[in-house]
């Protein structure tokens, strides 16, 4: 295609696949994608980027990629002593704690059992850090960097336009949309409320158009890209028809040969129904949507404390699936049901695990068949 996301990214097909797994991230982009590395987990440091991106370096063959991370917008820039995680865990009330350990023991999961999350990190000032990923990633060679949470921080969009990088934003309204273009942002994000993770309310569908026509409203020709829910080249053909410059994809990554994700959690996701999901606080002490399990059916029900906000609530599930999945690989068969992961609607019409290449290659060939549709309803 030729279109003007396309020469910003120096790519042919606009579908971007954000993944936290470089093997998927290299994966897409070889085969013509544009793959996005997702620096969002909480033990990522500077060093550790270099390390990702390194390897990513030596085994995408050249072929463009973004890369992802997420500063809150409210972020307080003061100075701040450094904390630590066990700090941080000090501060989770024993009712939740209590409650989170009553539920491993009701699926046969050993508390007493050590995981990475029992290591006692520290956790540098986030601004600080945040800034040290920015220069990190811009020594690499970043088509677009990307701000998961809100406005990305001054220092990013400047240090990113000095080196010529896109800079990408989510949004969920358009309002969002507005301020991230008032604040310089190259390229938006429109996030139902179909995606994985954290999103709003609006559907996928309504807010796509929605922020379209208040960007031709605005004279603004910033792309569009659409996500929530997306996971065939149908959909991304149909998002395109409304508007959209190409999609931001992720739940169908994660059922990919190559992603990281735990053999049971894979499992689960293969077999689940696109109503399989919910918006829960359960995860990260946000909402956010993820596939349903006796985690956070727990921690919706009556008899819970309330999930707490982030980042307890998130160092409670951290530890919570770490145990559940070691107990699986123990032979715990009633672990599994502890078991979820942030996904989308979408996950329902993904059933088989295939390579990144095969889906990268369906998508394509699922999108020309839907654009043969929509020419054969069309008067010659």
């Amino acid at each position: 295609m030729k279109t003007r996301l396309c020469s910003m990214l120096g790519i042919d097909f606009p579908l971007v696949a954000f993944s936290h797994c470089r093997d998927v991230v290299a994966a897409v982009s070889k085969a013509g994608g544009f793959g996005v590395f997702g620096a969002t987990n909480g033990k990522m440091t500077p060093d550790q980027l270099k390390i990702e991106l390194d390897w990513i370096d030596a085994h995408v063959d050249g072929m463009p990629y973004g890369l992802d991370i997420a500063v809150p917008e409210n972020m307080d820039d003061r100075d701040a002593e450094h904390i630590t995680t066990k700090m941080l865990e000090a501060q989770i009330p024993e009712t939740h704690r209590q409650f989170a350990d009553d539920l491993l023991a009701k699926h046969g999961v050993a508390t007493d059992t050590p995981v990475d999350s029992d290591e006692d990190r520290e956790i540098s000032h986030f601004l600080d850090t945040a800034e040290k990923m920015v220069d990190e990633g811009l020594r690499h060679p970043i088509k677009l960097f990307v701000n998961a949470l809100g406005k990305p921080p001054q220092f990013m969009i400047d240090k990113c336009k000095a080196a010529g990088v896109p800079v990408g934003a989510l949004i969920g309204s358009k309002d969002h949309a507005r301020r991230q273009l008032d604040a310089g942002v190259d390229v938006l994000v429109a996030q139902g409320t179909e995606a994985a993770a954290h999103c709003g309310e609006v559907s996928t569908m309504v807010l796509v158009p929605e922020v379209v026509r208040e960007l031709e409203a605005m004279g603004s020709e910033v792309p569009v890209l659409a996500a929530g829910g997306i996971v065939t080249g149908r959909q991304m053909a149909a998002a395109m028809t409304m508007g959209a410059a190409g999609v931001w994809t992720g739940s169908v990554w994660l059922t990919t040969r190559e992603s990281d994700v735990h053999p049971a959690v894979r499992e689960r996701l293969l077999a689940a129904r696109s109503r399989d999901t919910i918006r829960s606080r359960a995860m990260t002490g946000k909402t956010a949507r993820q596939l349903k399990s006796a985690w956070n059916e727990a921690w919706e029900s009556a008899e819970s404390p309330g999930p707490l906000p982030m980042p307890f609530q998130h160092l409670l599930t951290n530890r919570a699936l770490l145990l559940s999945e070691k107990s699986v690989d123990g032979g715990n068969e009633a672990a599994r049901a502890m078991l979820t992961e942030g996904v989308g609607q979408g996950i329902g019409m993904i059933s088989t695990a295939q390579s990144s290449r095969s889906v990268v290659q369906a998508f394509m060939e699922d999108f020309a068949a839907a654009l043969e549709r929509m020419n054969s309803l069309v008067d010659e």
